[in-house]
C-alpha cells in the first residue's frame, strides 16, 4: 500500500505521542516514603504533616504519617527536592534529596529519622494569634519563679541551721564543761511536779512511780497528776496516787471532767493549787532520773532564769528504723537548735516536757493559753519577750518514748507543725516590734516559728519538679535558669553539717562513723520528704486558723517488738492523706523510671528519694491498718 502524505503525518504523530508517553513514564518516581519516630520516645508518630517541594519550581506535594509513622508521596517527577516537616506539634525539619533515573523503578525511601516535639505534651497549648505556645511559655515562667523562690527559702533555712551548728561547735566545750551551781539542799526551794495525762493506761503507773522516787527533800516536794482521762486510766491513776500518798509523799490527783484547753487547760486550771515556787513538767511517756531536780533547780539561783530545759533521751531508739530516724532528727533539734540558739543568746523554747518553770515566770508571761496546739512554744516566746532567760542543759537527759507506729508519728508531727504555724501567726508581729531585741534574735526567732513551713516548700518543689522537667524539654530560653538548681545541693550539704554535729552514734572509727551517718542522714531525709504532704496540710491548717482538738501521741510502753501487744488509742483508718501519699509514690516512681530510661538523669535521684519516702509512709500506714483490722476481727470472733 502506498502511504499518502496525510497518513504519514498521522503515523509520525502517533509515534511521537508514544515516545513522549514513554519518556514521561521514565521521569517519574513511583513513590517517596519513609518513617518518622519521636526523637525522645523512639515511637512512630501519627498524623505528622509533611511536604516535599521542588527546588526548581514552586510546586509541592503534601502527605501525613499513618499509624505506623509512615509517610508516602506518589508519582513524583524527577528533580531536586526538599522534604519539610510542617507539623504544628513537631519541630520543622528540612531534608534535601534528589530524584534521578535510579529512582524510576524502585522509588525513594528515606531511612527512619527522628523528629522532636516543639514543646512537651504538657505544654502543648496556649497559642496567641500566630505566637505558638505563648501562654504555656508565660505560665512556665511563673512556675519557675515559684520553684526557685521555694529553693531560695529552703536555702535560707539551711544557712540559718548551718550558722547554729557553727555556734554550737564553737561553744560546745565551754558549755559542757560548765559546772553545776552550788546547791544547798537545806535551803532548797519547794518544787511541784506536774504530770498532765489523758487516757494513758499503758504508762500512767510508770511515770508516777518514777517521779515519786525523785531525790529531793520530801517537805519541799509536791506531785500533781493532772488527769483528763475518760476511760479506765482515771481509776488506775487514783489507785497509784493512793499508794504513793501512803508512803508520805505530797501527791494530788486532779481529775477534770471538762477538757477545755486540753493540756494547756489542765496546766492552767491547776495553777491555783501549785505549792512550789518551781514547776517541773513531764509527759506520761518520760522516765526522768531520780536526780533530775538536783541537776536543774540550782540554775534558778539566777533570778532572771525562767526556764531550765533538758535534752530528751530515747528509751526505745533501737525498736525499728522508724524510731532510729526519729531519734536522729530529735538529736539535731536538742543539740544544734536548742544548744546553738542558747549559746548565741537567741530565743529557745520549752519543749512541753522534761523541763522546769519558775512559777513567777509563767504568771508574768500571762499564764498558759490554749489558742494554739503548742502551748509550750507560745508561752516560751511570751516569757522571753518579757525579759526572762531560758537555760538549756544538754548534758542533763530526760529519757522518753518515741512513737513506734507511722500513724502515731504522723499524729505527733501534725500537732507540732500545726502548732508551730499557729504560734507564728500569733507571735510574729510582737517579735518584730519588741524593743531592745537584737536583729539576729529577730531573724532567728522568726525562722524558729516559721520553720515548720519548710515542708510546704518541699512539697511545692516536689510537685513542680515534674512540670519543670517538661519546661526544660520545651523552652530553651528558660533552660539556663535551671542550672541554678545546684542551690538544692548546697542546702543538702549545709544540713549534713548540721546533723553531723548532732550525730550521737559516733565511734573512734571516724571514717566508719561518717559513712554510717551519711546513710542515716539520707534515710532521714527520705522519710522527711515522705511526710511533707501530712505536715503541709497541718501547717496550712495552722495558717488558715482551722481549729482542731489536741490529739496526743499514743504511748506504748514497749522497747522491743516482742513486747508490743497493740494499743487501743492508736486509731488507724484509711484517709484521704493516705491515698494522696500513695498517688505521689506512683507519680514520683514513674517519673524517676521514665527519665532514667531516656537518659535524663538530672532529677532522677531527687524523684527516687521522693518515691521511696512516700512509698515508706504509704505502705507503713496500709500495713498498720491491715494489722489493726485483723486484730479487730479476731477480737470480734473471740467475743462471739
Amino acid at each position: 500500500m502506498k502511504l499518502t502524505t496525510p497518513m504519514l503525518r498521522s503515523s509520525l504523530f502517533l509515534l511521537l505521542l508514544l515516545f513522549a508517553g514513554s519518556a514521561m513514564a521514565e521521569t517519574v518516581a513511583p513513590f517517596v516514603k519513609g518513617t518518622l519516630i519521636d526523637a525522645k520516645t523512639e515511637n512512630e508518630v501519627e498524623d505528622v504533616r509533611m511536604t516535599i517541594q521542588n527546588l526548581d519550581s514552586t510546586k509541592f506535594y503534601k502527605a501525613k504519617t499513618n499509624g505506623d509513622g509512615v509517610f508516602e508521596f506518589k508519582d513524583i517527577p524527577l528533580g531536586s527536592y526538599k522534604l519539610v516537616v510542617t507539623d504544628r506539634v513537631y519541630n520543622r525539619v528540612v531534608v534535601p534529596f534528589t530524584l534521578d533515573s535510579n529512582h524510576v523503578e524502585n522509588g525513594y525511601t528515606f531511612t527512619t529519622f527522628p523528629v522532636g516535639r516543639k514543646v512537651s505534651w504538657m505544654l502543648d497549648w496556649g497559642n496567641r494569634g500566630d505566637q505558638e505556645h505563648y501562654w504555656s511559655h508565660f505560665v512556665s515562667k511563673i512556675l519557675i519563679i515559684i520553684y526557685f523562690s521555694c529553693l531560695i527559702l529552703i536555702f535560707f533555712y539551711s544557712v540559718l541551721q548551718l550558722s547554729l551548728a557553727i555556734t554550737y561547735m564553737r561553744k560546745k566545750k565551754e558549755r559542757l564543761s560548765e559546772p553545776t551551781p552550788a546547791f544547798d539542799l537545806n535551803n532548797a526551794p519547794k518544787v511541784t511536779v506536774q504530770l498532765p495525762m489523758f487516757n494513758e493506761m499503758y504508762v500512767a503507773d510508770r511515770i508516777i512511780e518514777t517521779v515519786a522516787k525523785f531525790d529531793y527533800p520530801r517537805d519541799k516536794f509536791q506531785i500533781q497528776v493532772l488527769d483528763d482521762s475518760t476511760d479506765e486510766t482515771k481509776d488506775l491513776i487514783a489507785k497509784k496516787v493512793a499508794e504513793v500518798a501512803a508512803t508520805g509523799i505530797n501527791i494530788q490527783h486532779i481529775h477534770r471532767v471538762d477538757r477545755t484547753g486540753y493540756k494547756a487547760g489542765a496546766l492552767d486550771a491547776a495553777m491555783d493549787q501549785v505549792e512550789g515556787d518551781f514547776i517541773a513538767i513531764f509527759d506520761a511517756d518520760f522516765v526522768p532520773d531520780p536526780d533530775f531536780l538536783l541537776k536543774t533547780i540550782p540554775y534558778f539561783q539566777d533570778e532572771k532564769v525562767g526556764v531550765v530545759q533538758t535534752r530528751w533521751g530515747h528509751i526505745n531508739k533501737d525498736y525499728s528504723i522508724l524510731t532510729e530516724l526519729q531519734a536522729f532528727g530529735l538529736n539535731g533539734h536538742f543539740a544544734i537548735e536548742q544548744g546553738g540558739r542558747n549559746s548565741a543568746g537567741h530565743y529557745i523554747n520549752f519543749n512541753g516536757t522534761g523541763g522546769v518553770w519558775r512559777k513567777k515566770c509563767i504568771e508574768d508571761a500571762g499564764g498558759w493559753e490554749h489558742d494554739t496546739l503548742t502551748e509550750d512554744l507560745d508561752l516560751s516566746y511570751r516569757a522571753q519577750m518579757k525579759g526572762w532567760k531560758f537555760k538549756y542543759l544538754e548534758n542533763v537527759v530526760a529519757p522518753a518514748e518515741l512513737p513506734i507506729t507511722m500513724s502515731a508519728l504522723k499524729s505527733q508531727q501534725h500537732r507540732w507543725m500545726k502548732g508551730g504555724a499557729e504560734c507564728f501567726i500569733k507571735m510574729w508581729k510582737r517579735l518584730v516590734t519588741t524593743k531592745n531585741l537584737r536583729f539576729t534574735d529577730r531573724i532567728h526567732g522568726l525562722s524558729h516559728l516559721f520553720n515548720s513551713s519548710v515542708f510546704i516548700f518541699i512539697l511545692i518543689i516536689s510537685l513542680l519538679s515534674m512540670p519543670v522537667l517538661h519546661i526544660k524539654d520545651s523552652f530553651s530560653d528558660l533552660n539556663y535558669i535551671l542550672q541554678y538548681g545546684v542551690i538544692f545541693l548546697l542546702s543538702t550539704a549545709f544540713l549534713m553539717v548540721y546533723y553531723w554535729n548532732a550525730y550521737r552514734d559516733k565511734t573512734d572509727n571516724k571514717l566508719g562513723s561518717f559513712f554510717r551517718f551519711v546513710g542515716r542522714f539520707f534515710q532521714f531525709l527520705i522519710v522527711s520528704m515522705g511526710l511533707a504532704l501530712n505536715n503541709t496540710v497541718a501547717v496550712l491548717e495552722g495558717y488558715m486558723g482551722i481549729k482542731s482538738s489536741f490529739v496526743r501521741t499514743p504511748k506504748f510502753n514497749v522497747s522491743k517488738k516482742s513486747e508490743f501487744k497493740g494499743n487501743k488509742y492508736d486509731k488507724k483508718k484509711l484517709s484521704i492523706l493516705n491515698i494522696g501519699e500513695g498517688i505521689l509514690f506512683v507519680l514520683f516512681a514513674y517519673t524517676a523510671i521514665n527519665r532514667a530510661i531516656y537518659g535524663d538523669l538530672g532529677m532522677v535521684p531527687f524523684h527516687l528519694m521522693l518515691a521511696i519516702g512516700y512509698g515508706m509512709v504509704f505502705f507503713y500506714s496500709i500495713a498498720e491498718i491491715r494489722t489493726a483490722n485483723k486484730a479487730i476481727r479476731e477480737a470480734e470472733k473471740e467475743a462471739a
